[in-house]
């Protein structure tokens, strides 16, 4: 099924890069007036707390795995995780008093085997790419690399000095800077280098490890002029309200330039709500769905399903009766003058799957076969929960079919609600 993208078991992952480690046991106390009852990590910005974007932006470079360093205020930190972050594989640790930053990445690294592991605080946001830093990592060999901000005009923060093979030669102290680079807050580290130090129980990583070692080891750097914000004090707290505040929604913006996910059952075909579609046979199109891909493909540049298949895993269907659902399906929406660029499954048979929605395995899958994709122009329309939770954990907008399942509204997941697919069609 040449015309097909598949993403299953079989598609390759990087080994290496997928841990991270979030430092969020600070005290905070530079917000406390603002938030005398929370962490500083679940201060709320923009309708969600500040935790929920550090999350997701790791998650949408490919990172599955996670470490919660946790002291003060724990028990909420862990609440705001089951309630919000049911499917996420993490575990955590929690300081008994004050380690400093060396010490609680230290701890949280026994938590691990994972041979590099990235490292962030919890009240910093900075939109770097996963990638290119292991990348640099790797080729530098070093033992730490840092993620580095360019600024221009800033006294808050130090400088980071490096030579042009991107080891970075010395730290600067705080003081007024007309322009250079800062240090922000994410580190990638080879774990077992990284413990042979020896450090003891509480130290600073930054004075007794970065800027003490900084002659001796081997530490690299790699500058990304991307977004970035630390929401330690009040003002940069408040300017977050407004940055990350998702713009308002209109389906009058979808051009060419914007792409549709789409769940199969319930949106595309009937549902078997206390079953699963186990054979071509079975697959019956909601009335007229065939002929409304034709629209939906003059409209947008791309349309991908994304599709939870657990019967497959489960051993009570094949792959090759999936394959041939999606072989019907495919042909009747091509017959009818429509198109459908990739489908995307996940067999995986636990919530914690990275491919399994709400994760975004699959809408990550579906950008590496298609770059062009923008997460900020892409719609997904489905008619569960989990589907809505995929979206807004990719920074795709979310589209409610009720066609089988009943949610709640308003919901803080869902942008629109429609009848059904030919209700959405009409509407765009």
């Amino acid at each position: 099924m040449s015309e097909l993208n598949y993403f299953g078991k079989n598609k390759p992952q990087p080994q290496e890069g997928q841990t991270a480690i979030i430092l969020a046991g600070g005290l905070g106390t530079r917000l406390r007036e603002a938030l005398p009852e929370l962490p500083k990590c679940l201060a709320p910005v923009a309708g969600w707390p500040f935790l929920y974007y550090v999350i997701n932006q790791l998650r949408m470079q490919g990172i599955q795995k996670f470490i919660f360093s946790l002291g003060y205020r724990h028990e909420a930190i862990l609440e705001f995780l089951e309630k919000e972050f049911q499917s996420l594989d993490y575990s955590y640790v929690i300081e008994s008093e004050p380690l400093g930053t060396g010490g609680a990445i230290s701890f949280a690294l026994q938590k691990t085997q994972a041979k590099q592991v990235f490292v962030v605080n919890g009240d910093t946001l900075f939109r770097f790419s996963a990638h290119a830093l292991l990348n640099t990592h790797q080729f530098s060999g070093a033992e730490c690399t840092l993620a580095l901000k360019p600024m221009k005009d800033f006294d808050r923060y130090g400088v980071v000095e490096m030579n042009e093979n991107g080891r970075i030669t010395s730290f600067k102290e705080k003081q007024p800077y007309k322009q250079g680079l800062i240090n922000a807050g994410v580190y990638l580290i080879h774990r077992n280098e990284f413990l042979k130090n020896r450090f003891p129980q509480k130290f600073s990583f930054e004075k007794d490890y970065l800027e003490r070692f900084v002659a001796e080891k081997r530490l690299a750097g790699l500058a990304q002029d991307v977004y970035f914000i630390d929401i330690g004090i009040p003002e940069d707290f408040a300017r977050a309200q407004t940055e990350l505040q998702i713009p308002p929604f209109s389906l009058s913006k979808i051009d060419k330039s914007w792409t549709l996910f789409l769940d199969r059952d319930g949106v595309i075909n009937h549902d078997k709500p206390t079953s699963y579609v186990f054979k071509a046979d079975e697959f019956e199109f909601m009335e007229g769905a065939p002929h409304l891909f034709k629209k939906l493909a003059d409209r947008f540049g791309r349309i991908v399903v994304v599709t939870n298949q657990r019967a497959v895993g489960k051993g009570m269907m094949t792959l090759a009766d999936l394959e041939g659902i999606h072989k019907k399906m495919m042909e009747a929406v091509l017959a009818a003058g429509g198109r459908i660029d990739g489908i995307y499954f996940s067999t995986g048979l636990t919530d914690k799957d990275f491919l399994r929605k709400p994760n975004p395995g699959m809408a990550l899958a579906a950008q590496q076969d298609f770059p062009e994709i923008s997460f900020e122009k892409s719609i997904m329309i489905g008619n569960n929960i989990t589907d809505m939770q995929f979206a807004r954990n990719a920074g795709i907008r979310a589209v409610y079919l009720p066609t089988t399942k009943s949610i709640e509204l308003p919901n803080p997941y869902i942008d629109l609600v429609f009848d059904n697919l030919d209700a959405f069609a009409r509407a765009i």
